[in-house]
């Protein structure tokens, strides 16, 4: 039967511009998320479950709120965060950031760099404040507040019966249980454009008046970590009713430099009452078995009608279906290797997790916003992993919007470059919403961060071919450009630029003072200022000539033996043990970036064989995997690349909620969701250049692998 001419035409367009036919593959999308409804059936301290909307998040225990925060603490915690909640502690020695600023000789001048020190006492003293200022605050814990027949509290070994789950196609979190013989249900919901959660709580033991809600404020523990259940020193904050109905109240939480307000609905009949200071009871109308209620929290006091439980899980429902219709999906249903299953688990739950925690006007903390680590700031180099994955799933707009952060905080990265001495701007490592410097003697001296802006930026320009997008971003890709030029040094003897001594690498494992050209930021290096250059012939301009010149008098990317060394400053970089653990960030030269024209994929390829047979995988972290599998990829090993997502390492281990788990101080971290998320892409859209369909998935028949929606990797 001969095709008519309108579908034949239709057919041969489809064939030029989607040459991979997997772009169409039409996938039920509903039935990929929801094979991985999560399901919790115990107390455990590692399976909480979080609600949010990308700059809010609400993390409950087996009950459905948070109703036993000391019981998790040590775990996946209990946490209310959001972006905007950040406090400091009162700055009554009146320290000066400049305390914290060590010189260091670097190309002839002493280079000042914000640091952590130890001697004098006070610069020692200071360094610790602007380590723990800003810090990121937990907002407040909301749970059940659960009575025995006899008066005694419930603990968590009174929760019997226990069945929750988590379903990302909606947002839904529902939990049953049995209390004292009693059961009991709980429907959590978070709703996705307010700072919002709501809750529909249903038991008998309502009208017995043994189950109630509570509301507890803790205070900041100013710790490298926080998870929100600091109940001393309540002299040092206060909480006030602010006003309160028998439909809501609203509570004002005031701590040394930040105000907020919880503002409640709730069905007729409630009431609130101060247990005591910082800890709050709301009673629900005992004539009913369910009571409702929806919690704001808000910077400034809520004026209006706020949305009840089922307006919120509407929202919910239509926004979460909206974000899974968006974008790229991928099903691995009938694969037969028996790694299929677990890999399009963790796929689903990342996109969860990342949506719910990396979703902001602001680059997210490691550990999202659940629990602080490293006083809630965000890393910049980081953001990498936070944020490439939404544009290759074509997700832009989730990630724009902490992109556009930078032109926020240009000017405080200005004055770090111009301070230094260096051109353009030098953006921030360990920041704040501000871009605020927080000392770190590792933070301070990467590079790595630099180049982030204009990959972010030439990804939105390779979706949208929108000349609107160059003129948007142009002066931060040219400024940090001018930063990186200005960074390389031209070295006379033997004539050609160097990155360092004055820096540390990705792999944070070499000395700032005697560390110089590290392969990862050489092939970086060349990779941005080329890129740079290329936007400014879009836009019509000349090319810089500065540019231009450390282009071509870069380094080569430094190799010994047939391998690249991890630094040129580092020939032991494979005979001594300390250097091969952390970050194989050698293997990001090709993988996260593509071929450049300093890189030799002969010699990768060798290198990344005594990478993965040498290693100490034990000692890294969880987006080491991912980029393992996307350098295996690009050097046609799908094999490997499966294989390096899939390793059975501690640190690329995912919890039952997704989350990827590190050890007991990281027992979240989202940067490996992300990695993992950009590894997926990569390994079914490729790159610019690949024309293997899946390439990094293995040819052994075992994989059959469906995506539709995936945008190339450069």
């Amino acid at each position: 039967m001969k095709m008519p001419f309108i579908n034949l035409l239709a057919a041969l367009l489809l064939a030029i511009l989607c040459p991979l036919n997997n772009v169409y593959a039409q996938i039920d999308r509903q039935a990929v998320v929801q094979r991985h409804i999560v399901r919790v059936a115990k107390i455990d301290s590692l399976s909480s479950l979080s609600v949010g909307n990308g700059k809010f998040a609400f993390t409950v225990d087996a009950t459905g709120l948070q109703s036993f925060p000391d019981a998790y603490a040590n775990g996946v915690p209990l946490g209310t965060q959001s972006e905007w909640g950040w406090d400091t502690f009162k700055n009554t020695a009146n320290y000066k950031i400049e305390e914290a600023y060590k010189y260091y000789d670097q190309y002839g001048r002493k280079v000042p760099y914000t640091v952590q020190l130890n001697e004098p006492l006070r610069s020692k003293n200071a360094v610790n404040f602007y380590r723990q200022n800003v810090h990121r605050l937990q907002l407040g814990n909301i749970g059940l507040e659960l009575s025995k027949a006899d008066g005694k509290p419930a603990t968590p070994a009174d929760i019997k019966e226990i069945s929750q789950q988590l379903d990302p196609w909606t947002g839904e979190i529902k939990s049953t249980f049995t209390f004292d013989g009693i059961p009991v249900s709980v429907t959590t919901v978070g709703h996705q454009d307010q700072d919002l959660i709501a809750a529909s709580v249903k038991s008998a033991l309502i009208q017995k008046g043994q189950l109630k809600i509570r509301l507890r404020f803790p205070y900041a523990t100013g710790e490298w970590a926080d998870v929100g259940n600091n109940w001393a020193d309540p002299d040092l904050h206060t909480s006030t009713v602010f006003k309160s109905s028998d439909q809501g109240a609203t509570v004002k939480h005031q701590l040394d430099s930040a105000s907020y307000f919880a503002s409640f609905l709730w069905g007729a009949g409630g009431r609130i009452k101060e247990q005591t200071r910082h800890y709050f009871i709301i009673s629900p109308n005992t004539k009913s078995d369910v009571f409702d209620f929806s919690c704001l929290f808000s910077t400034q006091e809520h004026v209006g009608q706020l949305p009840d439980f089922e307006a919120v899980r509407n929202n919910s429902v239509r926004k979460w279906k909206e974000f899974w219709l968006s974008g790229a999906a991928v099903d691995f249903s009938g694969s037969t290797d028996q790694r299929a299953n677990e890999l399009e688990r963790r796929v689903v739950l990342s996109q969860y997790l990342t949506k719910i925690q990396c979703a902001g006007n602001f680059p997210p903390q490691e550990t999202g916003l659940t629990y602080n680590s490293w006083y809630g700031k965000p890393h910049l180099e980081m953001h990498w992993w936070h944020g490439v994955h939404f544009a290759l799933w074509g997700r832009h707009a989730l990630v724009n919007k902490s992109v556009d952060w930078y032109f926020k905080v240009q000017d405080k990265a200005a004055n770090l470059a111009k301070r230094q001495g260096f051109d353009g701007l030098r953006w921030q490592k360990m920041t704040d919403n501000e871009g605020n410097e927080s000392p770190s003697s590792i933070g301070a001296m990467l590079i790595w961060q630099q180049p982030h802006i204009i990959t972010f930026t030439e990804l939105q320009y390779r979706s949208h071919q929108d000349k609107k997008v160059l003129e948007k971003y142009k002066d931060l890709v040219f400024a940090t450009a001018d930063f990186m030029a200005s960074f390389a040094h031209y070295d006379k003897i033997k004539k050609r630029y160097v990155l360092g001594p004055g820096l540390i690498p990705a792999q944070e494992r070499f000395k700032a003072e005697t560390t110089f050209n590290p392969t990862y930021e050489l092939a970086y290096w060349e990779w941005a200022l080329k890129t740079a250059q290329q936007w400014r012939l879009r836009l019509g301009m000349e090319r810089k000539a500065k540019w231009d010149e450390v282009i071509a008098g870069l380094s080569p990317l430094p190799k010994q033996n047939g391998v690249y060394l991890a630094t040129e400053s580092a020939t032991d970089s494979y005979t001594n043990p300390e250097y091969k653990t952390d970050h194989p960030s050698v293997l990001g030269a090709f993988g996260m970036l593509p071929e450049t024209s300093l890189l030799d994929k002969a010699v990768m390829a060798k290198t990344f064989q005594l990478v993965w047979n040498t290693w100490s995988w034990s000692d890294t972290w969880g987006w080491d995997f991912p980029m393992t599998a996307m350098s295996a990829a690009r050097l046609n090993m799908p094999e490997k690349a499966v294989d390096a997502l899939m390793m059975k390492i501690l640190t690329n281990t995912y919890l039952v909620n997704g989350h990827n788990y590190q050890d007991d101080r990281l027992r979240l971290y989202l940067p490996g969701n992300g990695g993992l998320l950009t590894a997926v892409a990569m390994m079914c859209a490729g790159w610019d250049g690949n024309t293997i369909e899946n390439p990094g998935f293995p040819k052994n028949g075992k994989w059959k692998v469906k995506w539709e929606g995936f945008e190339k990797m450069m």
